[in-house]
């Protein structure tokens, strides 16, 4: 009897493990709920041009064009999101590395109703020094209406133009996100 608990105990560790190293969480809504996804592409989808925008922590709303000038990268995320939460070191890395060449990081959180109360803790556990928003819900539409899947992250270029789309997050694509950030920082000037 005890072998048997010791070995289901052992067969939904690793379930667990698996399903929380998949590489990508579900955004959640009203009709989803928190399940993994094996998706970790590049995508040349380009979202509309959209005037929906943010609003930061301190009520101030915010769009793309409000960065005009320097390179973006918008991470949607949520704080209870795994692999959400093994990206957000790199993206703090990034942005001490390159904030002084013109390098903006903007953490957007969709992690649902529930989610915008931790995200203040959140913002302390990982030392975050980038703006943390909530986006609206047609902003969150024109970017995830492909796919619901978060981390999700988008690379824009000192002109706002889409440079590339990152689903999922694991080492080897923190390093992809960090070359298309250096190439953008250096064929684009302020």
């Amino acid at each position: 009897m005890a072998n048997r608990k010791l070995r289901a105990s052992i067969a939904l560790a690793l379930m667990t493990l698996l399903l929380s190293a998949c590489g990508a969480c579900r955004k959640q809504t009203a009709s989803n709920s928190n399940s993994s996804a094996t998706t970790n592409k590049s995508s040349p989808n380009t979202p509309p041009a959209s005037a929906h925008g943010w609003t930061l922590a301190n009520n101030q709303r915010m769009t793309l064009a409000n960065y005009q000038g320097k390179v973006v990268l918008l991470d949607f995320y949520a704080t209870w999101c795994e692999p959400c939460r093994a990206e957000t070191p790199h993206l703090v890395r990034l942005q001490k590395q390159y904030a002084d060449q013109g390098l903006q990081i903007i953490g957007l959180n969709v992690g649902g109703e529930d989610d915008r109360a931790e995200v203040p803790a959140y913002t302390k556990e990982f030392g975050i020094q980038y703006p943390m928003g909530f986006p609206e819900d047609e902003f969150a539409e024109d970017y995830l209406s492909d796919n619901q899947s978060i981390p999700q992250t988008f690379v824009f270029d000192r002109s706002g133009n889409l440079v590339r789309r990152f689903v999922g997050y694991s080492e080897d694509s923190g390093a992809e996100i960090e070359s298309v950030i250096k190439s953008s920082l250096a064929s684009s000037s302020p």
